[in-house]
């Protein structure tokens, strides 16, 4: 009897009855331009406030862009609108990026499905002598849940920011749990490193 249930479990390995172990997704970057000129413009009637822009992402995803008071607020989603990073920016004046990265995992549909996205933001910041002109990557999380920052990386301090970027983005974005966890900086920070604003 013994040799009976030997002999099926061996049987059950050889045939895998009990299934090999999942392989780990492989995450990837798949990159759309930002063109606000291509975008559908609402103009503001409040000085200083540029208005909003909603853009097609990838995947139809919806790129909400605010501008004012020199400064670019970013979000995604359905619900972009009223996503916490539709009041998330930088606290030096700022500029939105050119192109998005987003990263994501392959569905067993074979369609890539984001959860976080990467931008490469112009920053101008001042501290009493010239300004100084610096780069930030800023790291997005995007749904399901809410969509936030999730944290930065100084693009001019760092050789390998576009790295550290998706590392922050690959690592952190999925479990970031907006309104309770900090903003990460990862790697150095340069003069021309500025640091996140938040208008509640």
């Amino acid at each position: 009897m013994i040799n009976r249930v030997f002999y099926a479990f061996a049987v059950a390995l050889t045939t895998g009855l009990f299934g090999a172990p999942a392989a780990a997704q492989t995450v990837e970057s798949v990159y759309t331009a930002l063109d606000l000129g291509k975008c559908r413009h609402t103009p503001s009637k409040e000085e200083e406030d540029y208005g909003e822009w909603r853009c097609n992402g990838y995947g139809g995803i919806a790129v909400y862009v605010t501008v004012g008071d020199q400064r670019s607020y970013v979000s995604y989603g359905r619900n972009a609108k009223n996503e916490p990073a539709a009041k998330q920016t930088l606290a030096s004046f700022n500029g939105e990026g050119e192109k998005i990265e987003w990263r994501g995992e392959r569905a067993a549909d074979g369609k890539l499905k984001p959860f976080a996205t990467i931008m490469r933001w112009s920053a101008t910041v001042s501290s009493g002598g010239e300004p100084v002109r610096g780069e930030m990557l800023v790291v997005t999380r995007l749904g399901p849940g809410r969509v936030c920052h999730v944290g930065y990386v100084d693009g001019k301090a760092n050789p390998d920011a576009n790295a550290l970027a998706r590392k922050l983005a690959d690592e952190h974005a999925r479990k970031f749990r907006c309104g309770a966890d900090k903003p990460i900086v990862l790697g150095n920070k340069g003069p021309g490193f500025s640091g996140p604003y938040d208008r509640r």
